[in-house]
């Protein structure tokens, strides 16, 4: 088993002597101790371990309150997905560049779970005033989509982007400075705890990392 955090001090570009160097140092002492994921606490996804016994835990950033309405037309809060880790991410039905891709990417984190009910996918319209409960119905039988498994959500446009740039941080450090009524369109998805705290950011149209996200869902799993 590897040092706790070895795996995703890499992918923040830590430099391979420092994690080797730890390696070597902690291999004989944690031979069982479970890999785990850092908190992201802000738009600039600097990557924070924070044990239970830090002050700093209390006050870990976590998803604001919503309430929209997904594609078999159940409203669906934070409550909601209380107890249940979930990918999250944001696109449009009628988006012909990106979306496809993040769609058909995350059709693999799907596969991954069917029939896990502690795992979910979330993904936001970003034009709420085009994609009706109805149009995501359809949307989500086109591309096979398990309502029970990953909930295309609709709503109020200014509640969306809110969430979106302040909760997620999907536009990252940029987004923070946009008027609300700015489109949001991002490529980001964000890995969300049971506890709806932010534990890991990927590039959704980037197939390879669609492994990456598997895996660190199995790690939460195990929290």
């Amino acid at each position: 088993m590897v040092l706790s955090g070895l795996k995703a001090a890499c992918r923040q570009g830590i430099p391979k002597l420092i994690i080797v160097t730890a390696l070597c140092m902690g291999i004989s002492g944690c031979g069982t101790k479970k890999e785990t994921l850092p908190f992201y606490n802000t738009a600039d996804f600097t990557a924070e371990w924070i044990p239970v016994t830090d002050s700093r835990y209390a006050t870990i950033h976590t998803i604001d309150s919503f309430s929209l309405y997904n594609q078999s037309g159940h409203i669906i809060n934070r409550d909601s997905l209380k107890g249940h880790i979930y990918a999250a991410n944001f696109f449009f039905t009628s988006c012909p560049g990106i979306c496809p891709v993040m769609v058909n990417n995350l059709e693999k984190v799907a596969a991954a779970f069917t029939g896990n009910d502690r795992v979910k996918l979330i993904s936001f319209s970003v034009m709420p005033e085009v994609d009706s409960v109805k149009r995501l119905q359809e949307y989500g039988r086109q591309h096979h989509i398990d309502p029970g498994q990953w909930w295309l959500l609709t709503g109020n446009t200014a509640q969306i982007n809110q969430l979106g740039r302040l909760s997620y941080f999907s536009e990252k450090r940029a987004g923070l400075t946009k008027e609300n009524s700015a489109f949001l369109h991002t490529e980001s998805l964000l890995l969300i705890d049971a506890q709806s705290r932010i534990r890991g950011i990927y590039t959704a149209t980037d197939s390879s990392q669609m492994n990456r996200v598997i895996e660190d869902i199995h790690i939460l799993l195990e929290e």
